[in-house]
C-alpha cells in the first residue's frame, strides 16, 4: 500500500514542488518480476507484450520467470512468506489454488480494482469464483480451458447422427454409435472432473459449506442423478472402470480409430493427430450437452488466475501488469495464440472460426470450479470420488457408496 499512497502524494505535490521519487531529473526505474507457468504463454506473446507494456510505462521493466507446475505450491507459499527483493510481484496460479494462498494473508486484495475497473461481474464464473476468499477478490482470471466432446465426423455421418442438443439425445446417438467395431464413447471410470459437471448440471455439489463448515455432498439426490447419467454414458464404450482418463492416455485410445467420442480439452487433439495423422480432417467438437436444448451442460473450468503478493514493494506497478494481461486486448491475444478461452464470455467472439475453441467457449459460460476451500487439494490427493465411481460402475449400491465417499470428504475437509 505504501506505493499507492506515494503515487497519490506525487500527483498533488508535483503541482507545487515535485515528488521525492525523482532523481537527477529522471523517474526511478522499477522492475516487476512475474512468475508464469511453463507453456502458459508463448515466448513470442511475452516478447510482444513486454515491448508494448514497457513502451507505455517508461519507468517499468518486466522480468518474466517461467516456473514448473511440479512443486509450485510450496514455492509460492515460500515466496508469499518471504521478503526477498528478488521475489515475484505477480504470480500465475491455478484457479483452484487461490484460496490456499489467500488464507494465509499472503495476497493483495484486488476487490476494488475488480469491481471498479475490470468488470468482475462479466468474468467466467469458473475462474472468478475460486479467485475469491470470503467476499474479497484475490485472483484475477487470466485464461480458461474446459472439456468438450471430441468426435469423429465420419463415424457420425455413417451412423446417420448429428451432434446432440440435449443429454438425452446424447445417450441416444451414443448408443447408435456403439457397435461391435466402434466404441460409442471412450469414458474412463474415474474421470471425476467430467462427473463433477454432470452433478452440477443436476443441481448437486461435490461439497457444501455452511457457517464455515464443509460437508461432502455426493449423497444428495441431485448428485446421485449426476452419477447415474455418468454410469449410463460410460457403459456405451469400453473405458476401464478402475482408471482415469490418463491410464491409458485417452488420446492414444482415440488415435487407434475405433472410438466415436471422447470428453477432453480441444488441445488434446494435437496428440491424437500426432499419433494418427489420418484423423486430422475427421475430428469435430461440440459442447458437453445439457439437460435443455440450446444450453450447454455445466463443466469443470480449469485455468489460471493472476495474483499479487501482499509483500511486493512495487504494488502499483504489479497491479498495472495484471490489468494489462487480463484486459480485453491482451487476453484475447493470448486466447488466439494459445487456444484458450478468454476470461469473459463477451470476448468469446475473439476465437470465432476455430471449431474446438468455439465449443470450449460455449461450455465455459457454464463453467464451475472445485469447492473453494484450501483443503480441497487434500481431498484430491487421496481422491474418494474416484473410488466411489469405480464401485458404482462395478455394480455396488450407489447410495451406500455415495454416503461413504461423502463422509470421507467431510472428514478430510474438517481436519485441522
Amino acid at each position: 500500500m505504501r506505493r499507492r499512497l506515494l503515487a497519490l502524494v506525487c500527483v498533488s505535490a508535483s503541482l507545487l514542488t515535485g515528488c521525492g521519487v525523482m532523481s537527477d531529473g529522471a523517474a526511478e526505474r522499477r522492475t516487476v518480476t512475474v512468475w508464469l507457468m511453463q507453456h502458459s504463454a508463448s515466448q513470442e506473446f511475452l516478447d510482444r507484450f513486454t515491448e508494448e507494456f514497457e513502451r507505455e510505462h517508461e519507468t517499468l521493466d518486466l522480468d518474466f520467470r517461467i516456473q514448473e507446475w511440479t512443486g509450485i505450491g510450496e514455492k509460492v507459499q515460500q515466496a508469499l512468506r518471504g521478503k526477498d527483493p528478488d521475489g515475484p510481484d505477480v504470480i500465475e496460479v491455478g484457479n483452484t489454488q487461490v484460496s490456499a494462498y489467500a488464507e494465509s494473508d499472503g495476497l493483495l486484495d484486488l476487490t476494488l480494482e475488480s469491481m471498479r475497473d475490470w468488470g468482475r461481474d462479466d468474468w467466467l464464473p469458473g475462474l472468478a469464483e475460486p479467485g475469491r476468499w470470503g467476499s474479497q477478490q484475490y485472483g484475477i482470471p487470466w485464461y480458461a480451458a474446459n472439456r468438450v466432446v471430441v468426435y469423429r465426423k465420419d463415424l457420425f455421418r455413417a451412423a446417420g447422427v448429428t451432434p446432440p442438443r440435449t443429454r438425452d439425445e446424447w445417450l441416444e446417438i451414443t448408443e447408435r454409435l456403439d457397435t461391435s467395431d466402434t466404441q460409442g464413447i471412450y469414458l474412463a471410470g474415474q474421470d471425476w472432473y467430467t462427473l463433477a459437471g454432470f452433478i452440477w448440471e443436476e443441481g448437486g455439489e461435490l461439497a457444501t459449506e455452511r457457517d464455515g463448515v464443509w460437508k461432502g455432498a455426493l449423497d444428495s439426490e441431485a448428485a446421485l442423478r449426476g452419477m447415474d447419467f455418468y454410469r449410463r454414458l460410460q457403459k456405451l464404450g469400453d473405458g476401464p472402470v478402475d482408471a482415469d482418463e490418463e491410464h491409458p492416455p485417452q488420446a492414444g485410445v482415440f488415435a487407434e480409430g475405433r472410438v466415436a467420442q471422447i470428453i477432453a480439452v480441444p488441445g488434446l487433439v494435437r496428440a491424437v493427430v500426432q499419433q494418427n495423422p489420418g484423423l486430422e480432417d475427421k475430428i469435430g467438437y461440440f459442447p458437453v450437452p445439457g439437460k435443455e436444448a440450446g444450453r450447454p451442460g455445466a463443466v469443470f473450468t480449469g485455468g489460471s488466475d493472476l495474483v499479487v503478493p501482499a509483500g511486493t514493494d512495487v504494488e502499483d506497478a504489479a497491479v498495472e501488469v495484471v490489468a494489462a494481461l487480463t484486459g480485453a486486448r491482451w487476453n484475447t491475444e493470448l486466447a488466439r495464440t494459445m487456444n484458450y478461452v478468454p476470461n469473459k464470455a463477451g470476448l468469446a467472439g475473439s476465437v470465432a472460426g476455430e471449431e474446438g475453441l468455439e465449443a470450449m467457449a460455449a461450455g465455459a459460460a457454464r463453467g464451475r470450479a472445485t469447492p473453494a476451500t484450501p483443503r480441497w487439494s487434500v481431498v484430491e490427493a487421496d481422491n474418494p470420488i474416484k473410488e466411489y465411481m469405480t464401485e458404482v460402475l462395478k455394480g455396488a449400491d450407489p447410495e451406500k457408496e455415495a454416503e461413504r465417499a461423502a463422509r470421507r470428504i467431510t472428514e478430510t475437509l474438517a481436519f485441522e
